[in-house]
């Protein structure tokens, strides 16, 4: 039998998103299964150590990085999340809107984390070398 985690367990697994820091990220097992998998638009990582060396490497790579939730919506052993993930990038401020689709297992904790997001307009049309052929290429490809 799959379940939720209770409130206080959803609430300090938002809280965590929102202050994650390096010094916070080895806290993933109170929240992640040992067998966990995480995917987004670049990364397919399994396992709880494998998910933190993701987040270990966006603090290397991106400066300030931080998540605001938006929407946190539960059902059953689901949830789904929208959030903004903000960040430096060569001297520029970039926010990227997505969401995120959590499953629990028995015990409450995370067995699968799927981010979606559209990484051509919310991060390579942002980057000045990407961003012109990617807007030419969208414009390109719009309907309407």
């Amino acid at each position: 039998m799959k379940r939720i985690p209770t409130q206080t367990e959803w609430q300090a697994l938002l809280d965590w998103y929102q202050t994650l820091t390096p010094d916070t990220l080895p806290d993933i097992g109170r929240f992640y299964a040992e067998d966990a998998r995480f995917k987004d638009p670049f990364n397919d990582a399994r396992g709880a150590a494998k998910i933190e060396a993701v987040f270990q490497h966006m603090f290397k790579t991106l400066a300030q990085p931080r998540f605001t939730v938006i929407h946190a919506l539960r059902d059953g052993d689901q949830a789904f999340l929208t959030w903004d993930f903000h960040f430096v990038y060569a001297g520029r401020q970039i926010s990227i809107h997505g969401g995120s689709h959590l499953q629990f297992n028995a015990g409450g904790k995370i067995t699968l984390h799927r981010d979606y997001w559209d990484a051509a307009e919310e991060l390579f049309q942002k980057i000045p070398v990407l961003g012109l052929p990617v807007a030419w290429l969208r414009k390109k490809l719009k309907v309407v």
